[in-house]
């Protein structure tokens, strides 16, 4: 059996789930390795039909880490889509052209700037959830289907609702601190796959002694 590979662009056998790094092409648009999005009608398109608004020349990135989970529906809300608000309008007439143009002040330069969108390694993004512009989403975070993130949440944070707010932390602060100074997911794939007994068991105290012993060879 050999290690996916992160250079394919449909990894497996369902037709419906692909490797985002391989379909990207915005160049401000920056995806991890193995980081994943599905779709059961058109996961191909996500950067046409998830990622809106997105100008690169609006100067705002998208980064993404490596071992995400995206799922159906869940869209990224890019800087370009928000109007002006210093005017006692938010209406763009200067984008509709015309006389309006050239009687109204630029719309674009004039647009707030939340900053880049990142999102950490091993997050998973449910079911129709937005993520909105310059949000920064921790490692290891799970948002809940159909959520609506308006704000920044450290890592490990499970969130959900309209805004989202924090439910949980997943794990206590000793577990987290371990796997912030562990960070498997930069390791090689080879690395990875001989981590898997430990990365997919539930018994947290084997996890935790097992980092550690990771974490003291290193040093």
């Amino acid at each position: 059996m050999e290690i996916p590979d992160s250079k394919t662009v449909m990894p497996n056998e369902y037709g419906t789930t692909v490797f985002l790094k391989n379909i990207v092409k915005a160049e401000n648009i920056i995806v991890g390795d193995y980081t994943y999005y599905d779709d059961s009608k058109d996961s191909l398109s996500w950067e046409k039909n998830n990622v809106l608004f997105n100008y690169p020349f609006f100067g705002e990135k998208l980064i993404i880490g490596n071992y995400c989970s995206l799922a159906e529906g869940s869209t990224f809300i890019m800087g370009a889509a928000n109007h002006r608000l210093s005017s006692v309008t938010t209406y763009p007439f200067n984008v509709m052209g015309g006389v309006w143009r050239e009687n109204s002040t630029p719309h674009i330069e004039e647009l707030p700037h939340k900053g880049d969108t990142v999102i950490g390694s091993d997050v998973w993004l449910g079911h129709e959830c937005v993520i909105m512009p310059g949000v920064r989403l921790g490692e290891g975070s799970i948002v809940a289907a159909y959520s609506v993130v308006t704000k920044s949440f450290p890592p490990y944070s499970v969130v959900g609702g309209n805004p989202a707010r924090l439910i949980k932390k997943r794990f206590d602060d000793e577990m987290i601190e371990l796997l912030l100074a562990f960070k498997w997911w930069d390791k090689s794939p080879e690395e990875v796959t001989e981590l898997l007994p430990l990365l997919t068991s539930g018994d947290l105290s084997y996890v935790k002694e097992g980092i550690r012993i990771r974490l003291s060879q290193n040093r």
